[in-house]
Order: C-alpha cells, then sequence, then structure tokens
C-alpha cells in the first residue's frame, strides 16, 4: 500500500469525534437559546434605561404636579421591574428560590429610584436647585447600598466596608458642595424657574402712570394804565412777532 493510502486512511481515526456528552449537549443547546433571545436580552436591557429616565423625571418634577408624575413614577417602576425579571429570571440558567427573588425584586425597585434621584437631580440641578443637591447624594447612597443587596455575588458586609465608606464621603461632600452652588443660584437674580415678569412696586395693574408733561406757568402782563393826561397805549403783543406803533 503507497504512503499516500496510509496517510488518507489514519485521516478518518486522527479527527476529534463530535461531542456527544451531557455537558456538551447542554452548552449548545445554551448558546442556541442566547442566539434566540436576542431580543429579549436587548427589551431587558432597555427596559432598564427608560423605567429609570421614567422615575428621574418624575421624582424631580413631583412637586409640580403629584398625582401627574406619582403615575409616571409608578410606569417607570413598572418598566424597570420587568427588565428586572426578563433579565435575572427568564434568562438566567439558575433561577432563585422564592425568598432570594424578593429580595432582588425589592432591591431592584430601590435601585431604580436611586438611579433615578442621581440622574434626575443631576440633570435638572439648574431648574430645581435645593431639590438636587439633596437628591444627588441621597440617589448616590441608595443606588449603591441597592446595587450590593441585588447581586448575589457581593457580599452584603461590604456595603459598610472601604467602597460603602468612599460613597457615603462622597455624598456628603456632594451634599455640602452642592447645597452652596444652590443657595449662590438662588441669591442670583432671575435664578430657577420663571412664570412670569415681575411688577413695579406700587402698580398693581401692571401699567406704568403715564407721564404728564410739565406746562409753563402762564404769565400775565399787567395792563399799562395811562397816567394823566396821555393818551392810552396798548400794551405790546407779542403774538406775530411784530411791532405796531402809533
Amino acid at each position: 500500500m503507497a504512503q499516500a493510502q496510509l496517510l488518507d486512511a489514519r485521516t478518518p481515526d486522527s479527527a476529534a469525534p463530535p461531542p456527544t456528552g451531557r455537558a456538551a449537549r447542554r452548552k449548545e443547546h445554551v448558546r442556541q437559546a442566547r442566539r434566540r433571545s436576542l431580543a429579549a436580552r436587548y427589551l431587558g436591557y432597555v427596559g432598564y434605561f427608560v423605567g429609570a429616565g421614567l422615575i428621574s423625571g418624575a421624582v424631580v418634577h413631583h412637586p409640580l404636579d403629584p398625582a401627574r408624575y406619582t403615575r409616571i413614577a409608578l410606569y417607570g417602576a413598572a418598566v424597570f421591574l420587568a427588565a428586572t425579571v426578563l433579565n435575572e429570571f427568564l434568562l438566567t440558567r439558575e433561577r432563585p428560590g422564592l425568598t432570594r427573588a424578593l429580595v432582588v425584586i425589592g432591591a431592584s425597585l430601590t435601585l431604580s429610584f436611586g438611579i433615578g434621584m442621581l440622574s434626575g437631580g443631576l440633570q435638572h440641578f439648574d431648574d430645581f436647585p435645593a431639590r438636587g443637591a439633596v437628591l444627588v447624594p441621597a440617589g448616590l447612597v441608595v443606588s449603591f447600598i441597592a446595587y450590593v443587596v441585588k447581586d448575589p455575588e457581593i457580599a452584603n458586609r461590604r456595603i459598610v466596608g472601604v467602597i460603602g465608606l468612599a460613597v457615603l464621603i462622597t455624598a456628603a461632600l456632594a451634599f455640602l458642595g452642592l447645597r452652596e452652588v444652590a443657595a449662590s443660584m438662588e441669591k442670583a437674580p432671575g435664578a430657577g424657574h420663571s412664570h412670569g415678569s415681575a411688577e413695579e412696586p406700587g402698580h398693581e395693574d401692571g401699567h406704568a402712570p403715564a407721564v404728564q408733561p410739565a406746562t409753563p406757568a402762564a404769565t400775565s402782563v399787567p395792563p399799562v394804565l395811562p397816567s394823566p393826561g396821555q393818551p392810552s397805549q396798548k400794551a405790546p403783543s407779542s403774538g406775530d412777532g411784530h411791532a405796531h406803533s402809533h
């Protein structure tokens, strides 16, 4: 048998057989499932941002219309929670138990409001400086605590660790600094939302009093009385600028 024929004969034996074990089949099944779940993973990813965005706007503008922005906050929380369920329970290989599921849901809702407070306070700080000075540091602390509780791979004791202390110090410094900035902005003229021009004091109708032109005082020329024995004389007239002599 020729050498080329021997090499050809060994080729099928040397090729690695396709994996047929249980682990290989499970791995292939997961790979195919991830390809099919592209739309679901995209919706779950976008849901986090849409929900946090709705909450951020509602938290900042809540005093303007409490009923309306309460509804918007609830819509945002529902979107964020739906994204959490999709990402943490449906698209994962290891589903948590009931206790852990409740912890994840509660922490996710808290995380959504923490992110909303942080982003909304920063975005609308110029509009609501005093409110933003409180929302930004509070959102930083709330979002950090909720994230640690939500992630099962992070021990809860790390909340009071070095990173937790750094977050707390950062939030305190941010509150002090933003409060000073807010105070200076409120003292500046035209700061905050302006919904109309200030009226002049003493004029309730908003119109300035009409300025009356000054009229010169009328001057009267006393008549010239003729002396005895002299003919009467007319008072000089300056109406036409010409003098008439008699």
